[in-house]
């Protein structure tokens, strides 16, 4: 398999067509697809790309749910979208807001399923966590979603649709009379970090988020845009070339012995080949730099010993290294690294010329921290609080 063959799974992904009423959802679509979707409802050709223009702003710069609401169409056209489409995005089953400010959104999607969100306010940015499956395949031991199998990849629509709903939430979309740009911008930056594998979703992924970086509707610059794999390495390439988003790897080990246990996707793809693909991502992607994400796990990879390999395994490469306490979830076989342990692991980093921030924990009192997320309704309901007191852990 070559650097940048597609990466497929054996994964289903619903059609895009709603089973109620058979109207076809327009979130999600690419410009192309929403303007051969027009075309085939019987939009003149000659007026194909200015229709597909004005829909596009209305849904994803203006936040339209609604054809009746898009006035700059005739109320025939607008009654003709409405027979044939539909505009739907994810639904908010419940929101926890924790001590810090952050937000937890369970969200339903098609079928039934349920994905977690989160967004995270800080003084000079807003981030939003999206997830990209329902569950996750990975099995990576520290991750609680990693205990949850996986049930189906998202759709383009339901990844961008995440963000939508975040939005509406946060009340950030333009309101009557207002320019895009004239209210404050609480999602400034989007991490690809939630539930899931964004790799062996990659097409929808990459759709999705050409919509989010469109400058005619969500205008979110690539460089906001953070995807995070575990390290599929035939995939890397591909995101450099039709993504361009910033990259962070989840590394979490310096040795294959120890990888292969944290991260098990390590087996089929050793620390020496993902590397090589990340060394030449910044080149491909025009991007700064790699993020390594390293969460801490006491006594297993936390050693001066570790750091100093770290540092070793990534010379060449522009880089920043996010050191992360572990966040413990009920049944966690792991412990957070002491906290002097983990400030001395990043001074070893920050002396050998690389940054080493350490990940602030965001969201905990409500599992909405880094490594907690999980679907299933009887824990995305409850706080760490609620689950310990019924697990006694």
């Amino acid at each position: 398999m070559t650097a940048s063959a597609p990466v497929t799974q054996d994964v289903l992904t619903i059609p895009r067509k709603l089973p109620e009423g058979g109207k076809l959802n327009l979130v999600g679509l690419t410009r192309e697809g929403l303007r051969d979707a027009l075309i085939a409802a019987g939009t003149p050709e000659k007026q194909a790309r200015m229709r597909t223009g004005q829909i596009w702003q209305w849904i994803y710069q203006k936040g339209a749910r609604e054809f009746g609401a898009m006035t700059n169409l005739s109320k025939d056209y607008r009654a003709q979208l409405d027979e044939h489409f539909t505009i739907a995005v994810p639904e908010i089953v419940s929101k926890q807001v924790s001590l810090d400010g952050t937000r937890k959104y369970l969200m339903r999607i098609a079928g039934g399923h349920e994905v977690e969100v989160v967004y995270i306010p800080e003084e000079d940015r807003g981030t939003l966590c999206i997830s990209s499956q329902v569950g996750c395949t990975l099995t990576c031991t520290f991750c609680h979603t990693g205990t949850q199998k996986l049930v189906r990849n998202l759709t383009a629509g339901e990844v961008i649709g995440q963000v939508m709903v975040a939005r509406d939430d946060l009340d950030e979309w333009p309101r009557p009379g207002e320019g895009s740009g004239e209210r404050p911008r609480l999602i400034s930056n989007i991490v690809l970090m939630g539930m899931g594998e964004p790799l062996y979703n990659f097409e929808n992924v990459r759709d999705a988020m050409k919509i989010a970086m469109d400058g005619e509707g969500i205008a979110i610059s690539r460089r906001r845009i953070t995807l995070s794999t575990s390290g599929v390495v035939p995939a890397i390439a591909k995101t450099a070339e039709e993504i361009g988003c910033m990259l962070a790897v989840s590394f979490h080990a310096t040795t294959d012995e120890v990888r292969d246990v944290l991260v098990p996707i390590n087996k089929k793809w050793r620390i020496k080949k993902l590397l090589e693909a990340l060394r030449e991502y910044p080149k491909a992607s025009n991007s700064e730099r790699i993020t390594f994400e390293y969460v801490m796990l006491k006594d297993v990879n936390d050693s001066d010993e570790d750091a100093r390999r770290l540092v070793k395994l990534i010379a060449g490469i522009p880089a920043k290294i996010n050191l992360i306490p572990f966040n413990e979830w009920p049944g966690a076989p792991y412990q957070r690294s002491d906290w002097d342990r983990i400030e001395k692991f990043a001074d070893i980093i920050y002396k050998a010329g690389y940054a080493s921030p350490i990940r602030t924990p965001r969201g905990e009192d409500i599992m909405a921290a880094c490594g907690q997320l999980k679907s299933a309704t009887e824990r995305g309901r409850k706080s760490k609080a609620e689950i310990e007191a019924e697990t006694g852990i």
